[in-house]
């Protein structure tokens, strides 16, 4: 496990990237998009889980323009408030661009396929990186706001899962309703629902775990990336 810097594309600046590299030659690298708490312990463990499967993992530090380094506990309420408030300031086009160097960075480091894997806030971003870059997979977990991004979707060429909570706080039925309307008849999209479950299920750690749906999720996760990233 190290940190690397990465170059942004528009040449404003460089960012920090978590990374955790397998034992032997990767099978491929999948980049590990954040919530609004920063790489935190959960998405460095995130990482180093995908590590320990076979794939190098880089996890950028997508709020490097409003508070580079910033690591937050969504179970403190404070943080947890901190975390939405950053959210306000953050540019997600810049975002896309920060994921899509991280990106090309991951390509060039492994020689293989990249993919994507993303939560809440990086479930959205996922999203939104199937539908305009060049990410050879896409997972997003309890993604934020598709319907209204739903007009992208026609970009989408390469494979995306979505994982939909049931009763997310953050996710209405109404959005979860467009959702599928929307993408359930894309060739490239497969979307699965989780019943009762609530934002936050297949956090690594805190009160938001839900082991059995986040057991269940991964292991979709973890067979879609086999058979696309390697």
């Amino acid at each position: 496990m190290t940190t690397i810097t990465i170059e942004s594309l528009d040449g404003s600046g460089s960012f920090q990237a978590y990374r955790a590299d397998p034992e032997g030659s990767p099978r491929g690298a999948i980049v590990v998009i954040q919530e609004v708490f920063g790489i935190n312990p959960g998405i460095r463990r995130k990482c180093d889980a995908l590590a320990a499967k076979g794939y190098a993992a880089f996890a950028p530090d997508l709020f490097w323009r409003i508070e580079p380094g910033i690591e937050l506990d969504p179970d403190i309420p404070e943080q947890l408030q901190r975390g939405l408030d950053l959210l306000g300031k953050f540019d997600q086009d810049k975002g896309v661009a920060d994921i899509e160097a991280t990106i090309r960075a991951a390509r060039a480091a492994t020689g293989g396929k990249v993919g994507v894997v993303g939560y809440c806030l990086g479930g959205r971003l996922a999203y939104m990186t199937a539908a305009r870059t060049d990410s050879d997979a896409s997972v997003g977990y309890y993604a934020v706001g598709i319907d209204g991004l739903l007009g992208e979707k026609h970009a989408i060429a390469n494979p995306l899962m979505l994982h939909i909570a049931g009763d997310d706080g953050f996710v209405s039925k109404d959005v979860q309703k467009a959702m599928h309307e929307g993408l359930d008849d894309h060739p490239r999209v497969t979307l699965h629902d989780y019943p009762g479950e609530d934002h936050g299920f297949a956090t690594e750690m805190g009160k938001r775990r839900s082991e059995a749906a986040a057991q269940l999720a991964d292991s979709r996760t973890e067979t879609f990336f086999a058979a696309h990233i390697g």
